[in-house]
Formats: C-alpha cells, structure tokens, sequence
C-alpha cells in the first residue's frame, strides 16, 4: 500500500528518488529572480522528515560547508524517512557575504512573519507557512558572528527533552543551554511542535575543516538516531554542559592577543590575553575570574573598551 504524497511548494516528490526544487524568494532590483535551491531526498519508506538548514545568516559560510559535505558523501540519502537540505537559506546575504537580508533586516528576528511585510518578513511567511509544517525535526546550522569564533556546539533549551536527547547524540564538544529568542526560526518552530537543535560552530566567512567535520558527524548520529540512515553512532567524550555564561569584556582598548585555545578549561586568575596599544607602552593582561569552560573568542585583532572578547561558562 502506497504512503500518502508528499507535496511541497506544490509539486508532488515521488518516492525513491531526489528532487530539487526552487524556492522564489523575490526579484532583485534588476529584475532577476532570486531562488532558493531546495534537495529533498525521499526514501521508499515511509519516516520522519529532517530539515536541514545553513546560511540565515548570509557570511555564515561554515554551515553551507557541513550541508555540502552531507550531500557530498550523501548521508542525506535516507533508507527510511525523507531528508530535506537547504544548504543557502538567506541567498540574498550569501550572494555578498552579508549577514543581513537586502533591507537590512536579520532574517531570524523575523519569524513567522507576514505576507504583507518587509522582504525578509515575507520571506520568513513563505517558508512558516510552505515549508515548516511538513518537517518533524530540524538542524539550524550557524556560526559566530564577526571574529566571534565558536567552538563546535548545540544550543537548546534544558526544558525541552527530545532536543536535548538528540543533542547527546550529535556529540558535540559543548552543549550549551539557551532560550529560544523571540521571532527566531528556532523559537517558531519549537512553538509549532517541531524538534530544533541550533549548531554553533566557527565565525563568519570561514570553511573550518574541524568545524565541518564536527557538523557532519554530529548530523550523521542524529539521523541513524532517528532510523533515517544505517550505521553506527559515533561518541567520542561526554560534551560539556554549559548551564549559565556571561561575556568577559575588554578593560582597554588596543590590539589583542590570545593566549588560550578556544574550547579549554581554564582556572581562575589564568591569563587569557593581553591587550598592548602599538608603541610598546600599554600592556594589560585578562585573567580568568573563575574556573571556567571558554566557548567563544572574539578574534577581531583590535578591540575596544566594552569589546566582548571570552564566552564562558559560569557554572558552579
């Protein structure tokens, strides 16, 4: 007996076979459309549908990579179930390496959004309203904004158990817990009963080779998990939990320089960095306040007074 079709954006995707479609998301001022490549992968067998999805944020080039390299090595070919990638999400953004959409928006302050909206709204609309209400689980794949540099982690809530049960079996060095944010796609989702793990891994307009190994196997684990795929779960050591975090900021402006490994525990009164002015006249140290996890490093080689510079954990 036949499952029952499957349609998005209007067309029907047969069974065993890959499908790709284009999302139009509008018209550039040229008059060009823009359009959204969309792989859908549909087994056989009828299963869950994963979303996976990268590049909201249009410079957040590591998350592509982890989608590409999926499709590359085709673990997106499922044996149950149905696999959907959107490897370039925001287009706009991705075309010039920008972050924010053409209207200066950032698309993921904008969920659900309206079909009367800004671009970036009517854009968040189509895909709430087309898309989200066919998936059952989703990967957002991101990265630091900027020189943020993450290391390779998961965010979801604490409360929300199947997302942190998969995010044990993506197995990534940190987990780390946060709320959904107001309008985002993960806190949209989440409120349609959809399964969401956020991935953090890396900064804007890079292709980290550890960070997309670590997206690729992590992903790989979650879809075995789920029965999608065959093959082994792959675990390495128990991630960190990070349960609260605070930013250690820049005491002086200057050029900074790193002195720990990002993803390292450190102890108290540890150095951090220095920051030095360019004259060999100034030089200030950070130090570690407590014992701490560091998940983030902004790397930017001048900093300013207030710059936020050390995302680490403040658990007891």
């Amino acid at each position: 007996m036949s499952s029952k079709p499957f349609i998005l954006l209007g067309k029907v995707i047969p069974e065993g076979k890959r499908t790709v479609l284009d999302l139009e998301v509008a018209k550039l001022h040229t008059r060009t459309t823009v359009k959204v490549p969309i792989i859908i992968e549909r087994s056989q067998n009828p299963g869950p549908i994963v979303l996976l999805l990268a590049g909201i944020h249009g410079d957040e080039t590591n998350g592509v990579g982890i989608i590409r390299e999926i499709i590359n090595l085709k673990i997106n070919k499922p044996k149950t179930g149905t696999i959907i990638c959107i490897p370039v999400f925001n287009i706009f953004g991705y075309l010039i390496q920008t972050r924010e959409f053409p209207d200066g928006r950032d698309l993921n302050r904008m969920f659900p959004g309206s079909a009367s909206g800004s671009l970036a709204s009517q854009f968040a609309y189509q895909f709430t309203k087309e898309i989200a209400p066919l998936v059952d689980y989703v990967i957002d794949f991101h990265t630091g904004g900027g020189d943020r540099d993450n290391i390779a982690q998961i965010r979801c809530s604490k409360d929300d158990e199947k997302a942190l049960e998969l995010a044990k079996v993506f197995n990534p060095p940190m987990i780390v817990f946060s709320e959904n944010i107001t309008k985002s796609l993960r806190d949209t989702l989440h409120k349609m009963g959809k399964t969401v793990l956020l991935f953090e891994g890396g900064k804007s307009k890079e292709l980290n080779p550890t960070i997309i190994n670590e997206g690729v196997n992590g992903t790989r684990n979650v879809l075995i998990r789920l029965g999608l795929i065959e093959g082994e779960i792959t675990v390495r050591e128990t991630p960190v939990f990070v349960h609260k975090a605070k930013w250690l900021r820049a005491s002086d402006s200057g050029m900074f320089k790193i002195r720990v490994a990002n993803g390292s525990f450190v102890k108290k009164k540890e150095v951090l960095g220095v920051i030095q002015d360019p004259f060999g006249e100034f030089k200030k140290k950070i130090y570690a306040p407590f014992d701490c996890n560091i998940f983030c490093i902004n790397k930017t080689p001048i900093v300013n007074k207030g710059d936020a510079l050390f995302h680490v954990s403040i658990d007891e």
